[in-house]
């Protein structure tokens, strides 16, 4: 199963985004509402059994890079045994790079462990360096242990710490040289994203978004900026911060979409594959996995294994290597169905159903 996963439009997809839960221990006004929103049922979330199968025809298909999210990916429970079984799948191309985007809550205890398991680096939410802007912000006073969580990153090797801000209006768009200028002087790679419609509340406002060209006004103000050329199908392009090495980097999702290098792919908590953070569509493969649909009474995934499927294990159990072709093509059904761009600026563009917490970024 060496074939690449190439859509319509030619973009070869290598990078594979692994919701590991819609929960989450923040709530983040852009993300969701101070009561926070209807959790996934327990019994539709993917095993890790299920997610490393998932992954591993991924990986045969030519994924190279693994990004684990959530909501927070750090609150499973088995999140170091996730990240190991990840890192030991091999393809094509070797064994893929696998990193992770958390808010650093957990990693103090984790960090060592996460490395040992061979998780490459993190991402880590930090919108502010205020603590009680914080608190607005997240609903939760935790400032003080962010902070710990990116040392403990920084101290255990997971290098280069990256530090993601999404940039508010009237918000934090005032601390933008603050956060960058904590980001070098402590060695770790700023990306400042713009406020994307992926809220639970769906108040995204485009009037009121922070843009990359006023983010750049408010940096070049202080820093000298240079852009890095050769940015690939990275999602943030990135300027040198007065001649380097440090380096800064926008997300700049709206005004200026990378849609065209796009080589992402989703798979939600609950087992949807996803084409597109706005995608309106969804390839299940959940149903490839359990067969009737129903919460597997035992998953057992492995060389020689067989997948057992439904609440009661049918008679004849589906043979491994029919399940590997039937997420192959999922995988490749999901991709025909993607669209050259998102669509933001089209008047007659959805936001998805799903707040971007329950999608993984």
């Amino acid at each position: 199963m060496t074939e690449q996963l190439v859509d319509r439009f030619g973009r070869v997809h290598r990078d594979l985004r692994i919701s590991l839960t819609d929960r989450c221990s923040l709530r983040c006004t852009y993300c969701m509402p101070a009561d926070g929103v209807p959790w996934l049922a327990r019994s539709t979330m993917l095993s890790t059994e299920e997610i490393v199968h998932v992954a591993r025809v991924g990986v045969d298909l030519g994924i190279t890079e693994i990004r684990l999210t959530g909501g927070e990916p750090l609150l499973r429970v088995d999140i170091v045994d996730v990240v190991r079984r990840l890192t030991a799948l091999s393809g094509p191309a070797g064994s893929p790079e696998v990193s992770l985007t958390t808010n650093a809550l957990r990693l103090p205890g984790l960090a060592s462990d996460l490395v040992d398991a061979g998780l490459s680096r993190v991402n880590i939410s930090l919108d502010t360096l205020e603590r009680a802007k914080f608190l607005q912000l997240t609903r939760r006073d935790k400032l003080v242990e962010t902070l710990a969580g990116i040392a403990a990153a920084d101290a255990a090797g997971l290098h280069p710490v990256k530090i993601n801000a999404v940039a508010m209006r009237g918000v934090n768009d005032d601390e933008v040289v603050a956060l960058t200028r904590f980001a070098v002087e402590r060695g770790y790679q700023m990306r400042f994203i713009e406020q994307m419609p992926l809220d639970a509340g769906h108040t995204w406002d485009r009037a009121e978004m922070v843009t990359q060209a006023e983010i750049l006004a408010r940096l070049r103000a202080v820093f000298r900026l240079e852009e890095v050329p050769g940015r690939g199908a990275a999602p943030a392009e990135l300027w040198t911060v007065d001649g380097g090495p440090a380096t800064v980097g926008v997300i700049a999702s709206v005004t200026a979409p990378f849609c065209g290098a796009c080589d992402r792919l989703r798979l939600t908590a609950d087992g949807q594959l996803r084409s597109c953070l706005f995608s309106q569509t969804e390839t299940n493969v959940r149903d490839l996995l359990r067969g009737s649909g129903q919460p597997p009474a035992e998953v057992g995934i492995g060389p020689g294994q067989a997948l057992r499927i439904g609440a009661t294990a049918p008679e004849r159990p589906v043979p491994v290597a029919d399940v590997d072709l039937a997420l192959a093509g999922a995988y490749r059904r999901c991709l025909a169905g993607k669209k050259a761009g998102h669509d933001i600026d089209d008047p007659a563009f959805l936001q998805p159903d799903r707040p971007m917490s329950a999608i993984g970024g």
